[in-house]
């Protein structure tokens, strides 16, 4: 079973969207901005950020679950200034891109443990790796998740259960397009390829990572060069 978080936005769709036409049993999870062409029976809204209700859900579906593939997509984006920018805003940011991938991740191990498999992936950033001006939560949530990484991987690599994470830089979909077009040509000019990633480079590293017996608390960089 493959389970997505944050299957409402742009890449989440069209991870969503591939895995649902391979498997019956890959599973949509959304909090917001619901999608028409999700199969009903396969989508779930969720707060990843309250640990309680994503027990509830875990629960609630543990009947189904085998072999989960846990893909944590979920995040979303403040763009301000650190000096300011506002508390509360700011920590929603972390409350959702890591606390609510920690809360998946809590929920679900306990299964994985027991069946001795699993296979989880975190959707990081480049921006982690290199800074951006006015991300300074979206990078801080982001950088927390190669933390989290490693630990997990650690802790649970006796059970069969490998944690990795995929650094995405600029994709054609996603936070990417909220970006204005004159400041895209700049950000193109400074990768390498000068291009932004496809989608389908992604599916290619997280078929690899599903697929794979010995890689665990590492990550896949996927941003055309940039550093």
């Amino acid at each position: 079973m493959i389970i997505i978080t944050g299957a409402s936005g742009a890449i989440g769709l069209k991870l969503f969207e591939h895995y649902s036409s391979r498997s019956s049993d890959a599973i949509g999870i959304f909090n917001k901005n619901k999608r028409a062409t999700f199969s009903e029976g396969n989508l779930f809204q969720l707060d990843i950020s309250n640990y309680s209700k994503v027990e509830s859900f875990i629960n609630s579906i543990n009947v189904k679950l085998e072999n989960v593939c846990l893909i944590n997509g979920a995040a979303i984006t403040y763009d301000a200034f650190t000096h300011k920018s506002e508390p509360d805003k700011w920590a929603k940011i972390i409350n959702v891109n890591l606390i609510g991938t920690y809360n998946m991740i809590r929920a679900l191990l306990p299964v994985m443990r027991e069946q001795e498999y699993g296979r989880i992936i975190n959707l990081s950033s480049v921006v982690a790796q290199k800074g951006a001006i006015g991300t300074s939560s979206y990078a801080a949530s982001k950088a927390g998740l190669w933390g989290l990484t490693k630990t997990v991987a650690l802790e649970n690599a006796n059970k069969n259960i490998l944690i990795n994470s995929i650094n995405l830089g600029y994709m054609e979909a996603g936070m990417t397009k909220r970006i204005p077009s004159e400041l895209q040509r700049q950000i193109k000019d400074s990768i390498p390829l000068k291009k932004f990633g496809p989608i389908s480079d992604i599916i290619l590293s997280i078929d690899f990572l599903i697929n794979s017996t010995y890689i665990t608390g590492t990550s896949i960089d996927i941003n055309g060069g940039l550093y």
